[in-house]
């Protein structure tokens, strides 16, 4: 669970901005994208091989230049 703790003179502004960005750095958001629908685990497989073709694609390309 995350926490922001605050001190004595501590806005509600500034905790809520330190809030957002502990679950930004813990990648809460990413996750929750990620999870906002539910994909067949053969769609997941294709998309994970597609994004490590366009790696390789891309590393080559790199390579020639």
């Amino acid at each position: 669970m995350t926490e922001v703790k605050l001190g004595e003179g501590d806005s509600v502004e500034r905790a809520l901005k330190l809030f957002r960005r502990k679950l930004q750095k813990e990648g809460l958001f990413k996750e929750l994208r990620r999870r906002r629908h539910y994909v067949k685990p053969s769609a997941a497989r294709l998309i994970k091989a597609a994004a490590a073709l366009r790696r390789k694609r891309k590393k080559r390309q790199s390579r020639e230049d």
